[in-house]
């Protein structure tokens, strides 16, 4: 059995506002943000214990292919390496796009400074309809060093994922696999469509895994309603 959690309210009580001289509803609003966290916080936790418990996933059982970094043709096996688990992001750069899309890219970017230890625990692929070597190019001119590339062949994968539309275009996709032996299965993708954002905002996961809009809730403004990430400034 797990201790019993004390109320949010009661933890928040014994909080500190930094340097002197918050006013007392300040005080009272900030406790009170501080419980709502506190809870937040204990159901994300639930969330992820829910997401761990997940009954096994089908099994993957088409044979698709891929190119790696050493351009060599790989099964959806063999980019699991050693590693168990494998967590993989299909990035918005197909062959049709003269630059990759921008939100991929600033996601990347963050992930890319954690790619290191990610990768000590579970395979890490970044994969796109784009040649691999399209893709490393770009990933040089950004500064990314470790990040592994790949090229999927052909467009099954994105077609039987649901992110590659008739005209070409593309949504991005993050799916994670799980190993047993040499057979693969489906532990979890993101599922959150367009259908199911609330209004004004668009249909982002929870926890919302991008830090640039993480970092942006702390603030008083907020995530702007209209703007996004460029690839320059």
């Amino acid at each position: 059995m797990t201790d019993a959690l004390k109320p949010a309210s009661l933890l928040a009580a014994s909080a500190r506002t930094p340097f002197p001289g918050a006013s007392p509803a300040y005080e009272e609003a900030r406790r009170a943000l501080l419980a709502e966290e506190i809870e937040l916080r204990r159901h994300m936790t639930r969330v992820s214990a829910q997401r761990r418990a997940l009954p096994p996933g089908p099994l993957i059982r088409k044979d698709y292919r891929f190119q790696d970094s050493q351009g060599r043709d790989v099964g959806l096996r063999d980019l699991f390496g050693t590693k168990t688990t494998l967590v993989t992001y299909f990035w918005m750069y197909g062959p049709q796009r003269e630059r990759p899309c921008p939100m991929c890219t600033n996601w990347l970017g963050a992930v890319n400074g954690n790619a290191a230890d990610i990768e000590q625990q579970v395979a890490l692929r970044i994969l796109g309809r784009s040649p691999v070597q399209r893709q490393q190019a770009f990933a040089q001119e950004r500064g990314w060093r470790d990040l592994q590339f790949v090229q999927t062949m052909g467009d099954d994968y994105a077609r039987d994922l649901g992110v590659l539309l008739r005209d070409g275009s593309e949504y991005p996709a993050l799916v994670v696999y799980a190993r047993e032996g040499d057979a693969v299965r489906l532990f979890w993708a993101s599922a959150m469509t367009q259908e199911m954002a609330d209004p004004g905002q668009d249909p982002r996961d929870a926890p919302d895994i991008a830090a640039l809009w993480s970092i942006l809730d702390l603030t008083p403004a907020g995530r702007p309603a209209d703007w996004y990430p460029r690839l320059h400034y």
